[in-house]
């Protein structure tokens, strides 16, 4: 029971990468309490499917009126023991993942 609790939070792991060089698109009406705290979160929760010819996965992010400069300033890409359990089940050909972007914040 300890080693199957150890491995499912070990497994749980965000990165986060941000653009030093712009600042973050802002949302005076968010009640976010955590790091996003102010910003405009765009989240995207879904299953990357993998073609079993293709060496690695490509998501693209259409652009939307969420995001008004077409620039990203921070994104952050979250892993659950779920999603590595679906790719280990999968054999690699699916993985389920959390993504959230901040848009950058239109220049004048």
């Amino acid at each position: 029971m300890f080693i199957i609790s150890f491995c499912m939070l070990t497994s749980c792991y965000s990165i986060r990468v941000r653009n030093v060089n712009g600042a973050p698109q802002l949302d005076p009406f968010s009640e976010r309490d955590d790091y996003y705290r102010g910003m405009d979160v765009v989240e995207i929760d879904t299953v990357l499917n993998k073609k079993l010819t293709s060496k690695d996965f490509t998501y693209i992010i259409k652009e939307s009126d969420a995001c008004e400069s077409g620039k990203i300033n921070i994104l952050e890409y979250r892993n659950t023991f779920g999603g590595i359990l679906l790719s280990a089940i999968t054999f690699g050909n699916k993985r389920k993942v959390k993504i959230k972007y901040v848009c950058e914040k239109p220049s004048n």
